[in-house]
C-alpha cells in the first residue's frame, strides 16, 4: 500500500488515462503500420512496435496496481507534532549550518527538485516520527550528517 496525497493520486490517474486513451492507439497504429510493410518474419519495425507495446502495457498495469493499492491520505488529519507522511521538515544541517527543507511523499510522487523525498529515503527515515528541536544522526551514502528539526508544517 502506498500512502500519498489527493494530487499525487490525481496525477496517477491523469497519466494511467493518457497512457490508455493517446499512447495506446498510436502503439496499436505503429504495429499495423508495421504490418503492412511485408514479411513479418524479417520485419524489424514489426518487432520494435511490439515490444513497445509490451513496454506500455506493462507500465499501464503497473500504474493500474499502484492506483488500487494507493490510500490518500486526509491532510486534515495530519499533525506537526512529528515527522510523517506529508509532513514539511525544515532543518539545519549541524555541520554546514546550511538549511534545508524537505517534504516527505510516497515514492511516486518524489521529486527532488520540488523539494520532495521518498518516505523510502535514508533521510526520511531518519526524520519520521521525530520532533520540533531533535537532533538526529542519519546514513546516507556519502557519510552521516548531523541534522537538526527547526521546524514541521503540514505540506
Amino acid at each position: 500500500m502506498a500512502y500519498m496525497s489527493q494530487e499525487g493520486y490525481d496525477k496517477l490517474v491523469a497519466e494511467l488515462q493518457r497512457l490508455e486513451s493517446v499512447e495506446r492507439p498510436k502503439a496499436s497504429a505503429a504495429i499495423a503500420e508495421a504490418r503492412e510493410k511485408g514479411d513479418l518474419s524479417e520485419n524489424s519495425e514489426y518487432d520494435a512496435a511490439k515490444e513497445a507495446q509490451a513496454h506500455l502495457e506493462d507500465k499501464i498495469n503497473r500504474l493500474k496496481v499502484t492506483i488500487t493499492e494507493a490510500k490518500v491520505v486526509d491532510t486534515s488529519r495530519l499533525s506537526t507534532e512529528s515527522v510523517q507522511i506529508l509532513t514539511k521538515v525544515e532543518m539545519t544541517n549541524l555541520t554546514t549550518k546550511s538549511k534545508m527543507s524537505y517534504t516527505i511523499v510516497s515514492e511516486n510522487e518524489a521529486d527532488l527538485r520540488a523539494g520532495k523525498i521518498s518516505i523510502k529515503t535514508p533521510i526520511a527515515q531518519g526524520l519520521l516520527g521525530k520532533k520540533v528541536g531533535d537532533e538526529v544522526e542519519i546514513t546516507i551514502p556519502r557519510g552521516t550528517i548531523k541534522l537538526r528539526i527547526d521546524n514541521i508544517s503540514i505540506a
